[in-house]
């Protein structure tokens, strides 16, 4: 089976729509923007579906996807948060710094571990799925009511369930690796 499968494909087309998203938040596109983010939302649910359904799971795919998901939504959280854009809502620098920071210590940690001990799997938890998702709503939020041009609270929302979500996976993450690294040892 070749790696690239219709799946692995759709991953990349995702990850080539981002620096199109960005330049379109940047240019006051809000529209559009909001239906880039859309198509690339739709390929991220096929692309899982169909690796799925036809069998053809690989380990391109298994390296694609979550780094699209990451790149994807570190760049629009890093855009949304610039605020010299005039768009009636933006993220807070805090929220971006929480999320991106929550990634990086997460890599950081698997590194270490596969460094000291060898190869571990950290599959990804139910609160790790749960932060991506609202992620995707805060930023999908964010974008719809940019797109209206006025400010809203549903952002205010999703802002304050993103750092919910980012504190408790990150903690849980946390602990996991522990865990796993004290049975190891």
């Amino acid at each position: 089976m070749s790696a690239l499968t219709v799946a692995n494909q759709l991953t990349l087309l995702r990850m080539f729509l981002i620096p199109g998203l960005v330049l379109l938040v940047l240019y006051g596109l809000n529209g559009w923007a909001l239906i880039v983010f859309i198509v690339a939302g739709i390929t991220d649910a096929l692309d899982g579906l169909l690796a799925r359904r036809w069998s053809e799971r690989t380990a391109l795919g298994a390296l694609l996807d979550p780094m699209a998901d990451k790149l994807l939504l570190t760049s629009i959280f890093v855009v949304l948060t610039l605020t010299n854009l005039d768009l009636p809502n933006h993220l807070p620098l805090w929220l971006t710094v929480c999320v991106i920071s929550r990634d990086v210590i997460i890599v950081v940690t698997v590194a270490i571990a596969n460094l000291s001990v060898g190869r571990l799997s950290f599959p990804p938890s139910v609160l790790g799925k749960l932060a991506t998702l609202v992620y995707i709503v805060t930023a999908a939020v964010t974008l719809y009511f940019n797109w209206l041009g006025r400010p809203s609270m549903f952002v205010d929302t999703a802002v304050y369930a993103s750092l919910a979500v980012t504190l408790a996976s990150g903690l849980h993450y946390i602990a996991h690796a522990t865990r796993v690294l004290s049975d190891v040892s």
